[in-house]
C-alpha cells in the first residue's frame, strides 16, 4: 500500500503517458470498495481520454486547463439521483454471494427504496455528493497504489456537464472532476492543522 501521506494534487502530467482501459477499468472497481449510503453505489463515472473528448471539457473546467491538456484523463465523478434502481440487483448479489439473507434483503429494500423514492432532489443530492466524496478519495488513493498522481477538481462548471457527455442532466448529478496520470511535477508540500486544534474529545 502507498502511504497516503505522500498523495500530492498534481496539475501537470507526462502528457506521453496513457492508461489502457482494462487498467482504469481496475482502478475504478477498487476505488468502488468504498463505502456509500445503504450500500447504493451511487457514483457514475465518465473517463475523459481522447482529444476530442477534453476539447469538449475545456469550458466546463476554468482554470484547470494544464490538467486537461496533459492527464492520461480526467474523470467524471456524477452522484446517480435514482441510484435506488439498482437497489435490487445489488442486494440480492449480496444474497447469491452469501453476504446477506433473503430476508434480511426483502427487509431492507422494502424500507430504503420508498424512502429514498420519496427524497427531494436537494435531499438526494446531498447524498450522492458524500457517496462521490467517498469514492473520488478512494480513486485517488487506488491510482498512488497502480502508481498514478490524481488531482480532484471541485471549481468547474457543473451547467450543461452532464448533457455534454450524454448523460441525462436530471438524472445525474455533477461532483468532482479528478485527473489522473504520471505526474510531471512533485506538487505542493501543503500544511495541515494540527489533530489537537481541530478534535474534541466530550
Amino acid at each position: 500500500m502507498t502511504d497516503s501521506a505522500g498523495r500530492r494534487s498534481i496539475r501537470r502530467y507526462n502528457p506521453d503517458v496513457k492508461i489502457p482501459k482494462e487498467e482504469m477499468l481496475t482502478i475504478i472497481q477498487e476505488a468502488t470498495r468504498a463505502p456509500s449510503a445503504v450500500n447504493m453505489q451511487s457514483w457514475r463515472f465518465v473517463v475523459v481520454e481522447s482529444e476530442e473528448g477534453k476539447e469538449q471539457l475545456t469550458p466546463f473546467i476554468r482554470r484547470n486547463i494544464s490538467q486537461n491538456e496533459s492527464a492520461a484523463a480526467m474523470i467524471l465523478v456524477f452522484g446517480d439521483l435514482q441510484c435506488y434502481e439498482y437497489g435490487e440487483e445489488i442486494y440480492n448479489q449480496a444474497v447469491n454471494e452469501k453476504k446477506m439473507t433473503p430476508e434480511t434483503r426483502d427487509d431492507q429494500l422494502g424500507r430504503i427504496i420508498p424512502h429514498y423514492r420519496n427524497f427531494s432532489k436537494e435531499k438526494m443530492e446531498k447524498v450522492v455528493t458524500i457517496d462521490a466524496g467517498l469514492v473520488a478519495m478512494q480513486l485517488m488513493l487506488v491510482a498512488r497504489n497502480h502508481h498514478y498522481d490524481t488531482c480532484p477538481i471541485t471549481g468547474f462548471h457543473s451547467d450543461g456537464l452532464a448533457e455534454a457527455f450524454g448523460l441525462d442532466a436530471e438524472r445525474y448529478y455533477p461532483v468532482m472532476v479528478v485527473s489522473i496520470g504520471q505526474a510531471a511535477e512533485t506538487g505542493f508540500d501543503t500544511v495541515r492543522l494540527d489533530a489537537e486544534q481541530i478534535t474534541y474529545f466530550k
